[in-house]
């Protein structure tokens, strides 16, 4: 095809855009542009390295939305099978070839790139989950069978991801892809009974994590046990959201983050470094703008024409909020620090890039009218559930 029907093509398409697809477009570009503003201020007033290559991360994600825009939602379903199993061979791969970071071996390093392949598995599960059920006859969604298979397609990343190890990320797959089950109409027993499982494996589950991991879990009980060890990252944490007050000590301004005392302050910790310059106003206020993400997301999710769609959505959604959710409950306290960013504004490639090709999925996938035509629609829980 030519570069101008391509082009212009493409601008038929963003022409016939919804309000609440711009509104996606315009809300993950200001979060963006906070990460760049406040990964300035991590290295004191310049643009290297992190906030330059994180707007031209920025720059490369909404091309790929805009270019993914211009595919028919048909492409994307025949592509799903193909993507989970690429995702799940490079998951294989990191054990063997992957790159060791910090105790953890999550990177595959290919010389002229490198990324985490469980970023990437965290939208191929979504894709193939979403194919799944806009296949999947609505009557046997509930059958034993065919809810055991999407528990497994859930069940083997999680145990390789686990493997690196990285528990975040399995933890995120579990609970996006049983997410989505439940929204997809399998029944609730299914969950209950799981939920008790759960509750009788906890000794095995204990002694199976890695020392660090029970070391977390053991500060996050008691954060004091161990101030300047394993306890010191949340330690310093609330002192600057501390510091930080109403309405912060301004910008560029954190002592604890411009002094060093802030660990991780470009990636994990990047939501403290910003509460503590903005304040508690602040920190609510870029809460409120995911919240409002995740809210058109679901407005999209409610009005998709097709199940397909409706299911990449509310994936997008929930990893969004999941994402969110965790990443302020981590750095305040509330859970064990687990390694989750803040999407859209902590540092790092994949993650970014994996969040902008699912919320690329889900406005392409909803923008193709066309493919619902055979589908069936779907508002929240399936009916006779």
């Amino acid at each position: 095809m030519r570069p101008m029907a391509t082009a212009a093509g493409g601008l038929r398409v963003l022409s016939g855009l919804p309000r609440t697809h711009w509104a996606v477009l315009a809300l993950v570009s200001l979060l963006c542009g906070i990460g760049i503003a406040t990964l300035y201020s991590v290295e004191g007033g310049s643009f290297q390295p992190w906030a330059e290559r994180h707007g031209l991360r920025f720059l490369v994600g909404l091309a790929c939305i805009l270019v993914m825009l211009t595919v028919p939602a048909a492409v994307w379903f025949r592509l799903a099978v193909p993507a989970y199993l690429t995702a799940l061979f490079l998951l294989v791969l990191v054990p063997v070839l992957g790159s060791q970071v910090l105790g953890a071996r999550r990177w595959l390093d290919f010389g002229f790139v490198s990324f985490q392949p469980g970023e990437l598995m965290k939208v191929a599960l979504v894709l193939m989950l979403a194919a799944y059920y806009h296949w999947l006859p609505r009557e046997r969604v509930s059958d034993a069978l065919w809810v055991a298979l999407p528990v497994l397609l859930i069940a083997i990343p999680a145990v390789f991801t686990l493997r690196q190890p990285d528990l975040g990320s399995a933890l995120l797959y579990a609970i996006t892809g049983f997410g989505i089950m439940f929204l997809a109409g399998v029944s609730a027993l299914y969950f209950a009974g799981a939920a008790v499982a759960l509750a009788a494996a906890l000794p095995l589950i204990w002694s199976s994590l890695h020392d660090y991991q029970r070391r977390r879990i053991e500060v996050f009980l008691d954060p004091g046990s161990d101030p300047l060890g394993a306890g010191y990252h949340i330690q310093q944490s609330k002192i600057a959201l501390g510091s930080g007050g109403v309405s912060g000590t301004g910008y560029m301004k954190g002592s604890q983050s411009q002094l060093d005392f802030l660990p991780e302050k470009h990636t994990d910790f990047i939501f403290t470094m910003f509460a503590e310059e903005w304040g508690f106003a602040g920190a609510v206020g870029l809460l409120a703008l995911q919240a409002a993400l995740i809210f058109v997301l679901w407005r999209i999710m409610m009005t998709a024409g097709s199940l397909f769609a409706q299911v990449l959505a509310a994936g997008a959604a929930l990893t969004i909020f999941l994402y969110a959710v965790v990443n302020a409950a981590m750095v305040t306290g509330l859970v064990p620090v687990v390694g989750v960013p803040m999407p859209f504004v902590s540092y790092g490639g994949t993650s970014m890039l994996s969040l902008m090709a699912a919320l690329g999925l889900a406005l392409s996938a909803a923008a193709d009218r066309g493919f619902g035509a055979s589908g069936r629609p779907w508002n929240g829980r399936r009916s006779g559930v």
